[in-house]
């Protein structure tokens, strides 16, 4: 399941959460792997922490300040199996809702980057699973919660065990998930949507689009999708425009970014930065694979000497995977440049580390 999916269906959870009724007490548990997406959400649990019994937010590594009233943090290590865990449970005596997902830090085309991030999970609006979802993070949060936190939860199990699940619950969850299905769809389907890597001239996009796609501008979260980022420095022949004429090198320099997106999968992007500096961005890679795509690249640019006889391209990359936000764009270039300056055709840099650690 992408991440858009799931961003519905965890909003008709909360929604649900903050729907007036007298079926109480309520409990709300809530993973979100990172401080930003968290933050998003911040108004609408404050909101459902003043109507619950309880309610229990998760974080990897950090721990959300200034909860409100009924509110309790639990701070989640990084290597726990939990850090790769999305999950929105909410749970009262005659009604029950679940979203449990798990990162698989792979990416499928979608509007950004951020919205292709793929899961492995289920979800439903079923009692009797979302019951069974609190008494498993019960076990594995309960010696992080207060004890107030831990008897406000198992007021509310005690209560759900004493009583029947409601019946037709099967066909309300039918209904909402053909609704889903329509809207995921509909979505996919829609004008614009999906759009391929030729989004701008040439098979390039612009650093803005890169900016959207990427969530520079901090929408996404440091420590969930690894990115791989090539960098590549492109030396023109000296003096092609006076030799072969502007509408031969018209020709040259299309054929040249052809070559340079040649390896790009769907889901891949590529912005030129100066006239003779590029960027690939190519979630979910190894450090390997990268390295790999990189050769490709030397391969593909090596190879238009056949086309073009006596035009030999100076090809300088620089490769790194990083989950970090934003993504280190200046490292890589400052890396590109050692490299084009040292002769190096393939440089690497060090996971999170500046580009002087390139060798």
């Amino acid at each position: 399941m992408t991440k858009r999916s799931l961003v519905t269906v965890s909003h008709a959870i909360e929604r649900s959460a903050l729907a007036t009724a007298e079926d109480g007490p309520l409990v709300v548990i809530a993973l979100f792997q990172r401080m930003p997406y968290f933050q998003r959400e911040r108004e609408r649990y404050a909101r459902i922490a003043a109507g619950a019994a309880v309610t229990v937010v998760g974080l990897v590594g950090q721990t959300p300040p200034e909860l409100p009233a009924g509110a309790y943090p639990v701070t989640i290590d990084d290597t726990e199996e939990l850090a790769r865990e999305w999950s929105v449970v909410a749970l009262t005596p005659r009604f029950g809702a679940s979203l449990v997902a798990r990162d698989r830090r792979e990416v499928v085309p979608a509007d950004t980057l951020e919205q292709g991030r793929l899961f492995a999970g289920r979800w439903g609006f079923r009692r009797d699973e979302a019951l069974h979802e609190v008494i498993r993070l019960r076990a594995q949060l309960g010696d992080r919660l207060p004890p107030a936190a831990l008897t406000a939860v198992d007021q509310v199990l005690h209560r759900v065990r004493d009583l029947p699940a409601t019946p037709g619950e099967s066909r309300a969850e039918a209904a909402l998930r053909l609704m889903a299905d329509r809207a995921e769809r509909a979505h996919h389907n829609g004008p614009g949507r999906h759009a391929e890597p030729e989004d701008g001239p040439s098979g390039l996009v612009d650093e803005p689009t890169l900016r959207r796609w990427t969530g520079m501008d901090g929408i996404t979260a440091t420590g969930t999708l690894p990115v791989a980022l090539i960098g590549v420095r492109v030396g023109e022949p000296a003096g092609a425009p006076e030799r072969f004429g502007r509408r031969s090198a018209a020709r040259e320099a299309q054929a040249l970014i052809a070559a340079l997106t040649a390896p790009l999968r769907p889901v891949d992007r590529a912005v030129r930065l100066t006239p003779d500096e590029y960027l690939l961005v190519l979630p979910a890679l190894t450090r390997e694979e990268a390295l790999a795509v990189a050769g490709q690249v030397h391969d593909c640019v090596a190879g238009l000497a056949r086309s073009y006889p006596f035009v030999s391209f100076a090809v300088h990359t620089a490769v790194t995977v990083t989950d970090r936000r934003p993504l280190p764009v200046a490292e890589v270039r400052h890396a590109v440049q050692w490299a084009a300056r040292e002769g190096v055709p393939v440089a690497t840099v060090a996971r999170e580390t500046v580009a002087s650690a390139a060798h």
